[in-house]
C-alpha cells in the first residue's frame, strides 16, 4: 500500500507556478497536502496511487500555458513543438511503460527485474520530472528582474542578480554532453545553490536540492536555433525567466520540513 506521504515526497520537486492557488487555510503551508493535491489534480499521480499499486493511474504529459510560438524569438515554436510533444512526451509514454514492468517485476518478487528497472525509471521520470518545471520556469511575459523575497534571497546568497545569472549560466554551459543547470534551495543550510545534474537526473531525489528554476541544455532544446553555440541560448534564456514561478517555488520550498 502506499500512503499519501509516500507519493507526496516522490513528487516533491514537481509543483506548478501556480502552487499557491492549491493552497488553502487548512494546509498552514504543509508541502506533502500541497504535493499532492497538485499530483492528483495535474495528472502526476491518481487519487488511486494514494491506496494501491494496482490502481494506477498512467502519467500524462502537461499541457503548455502558452503558444509553441509564445517564446519567441528567444525559443522558436519549431523547437517548442518537438521538445513538448516529441521529446517530453517520449519521456511520459516509456515512463509509463517502466512503472508497468516494475509493477510485474514486484508482484512476480524479481529482485533482479526490479533492480534493472532502475535506470528506466530514473532517466524517463526524471525527464517527466524536469520538463514539467521548465515549462512553468518559462512565461512569454517573463524577463526582467525577481521581486520580493526572491530578490532578497539571490542578493543575500549571491550578491546580486548579475552574480546569480554569471555563476548559473557558466556552470551550465560547462554541463558536458547533456544535462540541466539548475537555481536550487538547499534545506539544510538554508541557502540558494547553483548545481547541475547529467542527462535527465531529477535534481531532488539525487541530491536533495529542491529545484526552483531549470535550463534544459540537451540539444534538442537549442541546436536548431542555436546550433552548437549553446551559451547563446543560456544567456537568452532569462529572457522569458518566469520569476513569479520561481519564487513561488522558492515560498513552497522553504516551507518544506
Amino acid at each position: 500500500m502506499l500512503s499519501q506521504r509516500t507519493v507526496a515526497r516522490a513528487w516533491s520537486s514537481f509543483l506548478p507556478s501556480s502552487a499557491k492557488s492549491y493552497t488553502s487555510a487548512g494546509d498552514k503551508g504543509d508541502r506533502e497536502a500541497l504535493t499532492m493535491k497538485y499530483a492528483v489534480r495535474e495528472g502526476v499521480a491518481g487519487t488511486s496511487a494514494t491506496s494501491s499499486v494496482q490502481n494506477r493511474t498512467k502519467h500524462t504529459l502537461p499541457d503548455l500555458p502558452y503558444d509553441y510560438n509564445a517564446l519567441e524569438p528567444t525559443i522558436s515554436a519549431e523547437i517548442m513543438q518537438l521538445h513538448h510533444s516529441k521529446h517530453h512526451q517520449a519521456y511520459v509514454t516509456n515512463y509509463n511503460v517502466a512503472e508497468e514492468k516494475l509493477h510485474e517485476a514486484v508482484n512476480r518478487g524479481c529482485v533482479r527485474s526490479i533492480i534493472s528497472l532502475q535506470g528506466a525509471l530514473r532517466f524517463n521520470g526524471g525527464g517527466h520530472i524536469n520538463h514539467s518545471i521548465f515549462w512553468q520556469n518559462l512565461s512569454p511575459n517573463g524577463g526582467g528582474e525577481p521581486t520580493g523575497d526572491l530578490k532578497s534571497q539571490i542578493e543575500k546568497d549571491f550578491g546580486s542578480f548579475e552574480a546569480m545569472k554569471a555563476k548559473l549560466s557558466a556552470s551550465t554551459v560547462a554541463v558536458q554532453g547533456s544535462g540541466w543547470g539548475w537555481l536550487a534551495w538547499n534545506k539544510e543550510t538554508m541557502r540558494l545553490q547553483i548545481a547541475t545534474c547529467p542527462n535527465q537526473d531529477p535534481l531532488e531525489p539525487t541530491t536533495g536540492l529542491v529545484p526552483l528554476f531549470g535550463i534544459d541544455v540537451w540539444e534538442h532544446a537549442y541546436y536548431l536555433q542555436y546550433k552548437n553555440v549553446r551559451a547563446d541560448y543560456v544567456n537568452a534564456i532569462y529572457n522569458v525567466a518566469n520569476w513569479s514561478d520561481v519564487g513561488e517555488r522558492l515560498e513552497v520550498a522553504k516551507k518544506s520540513v
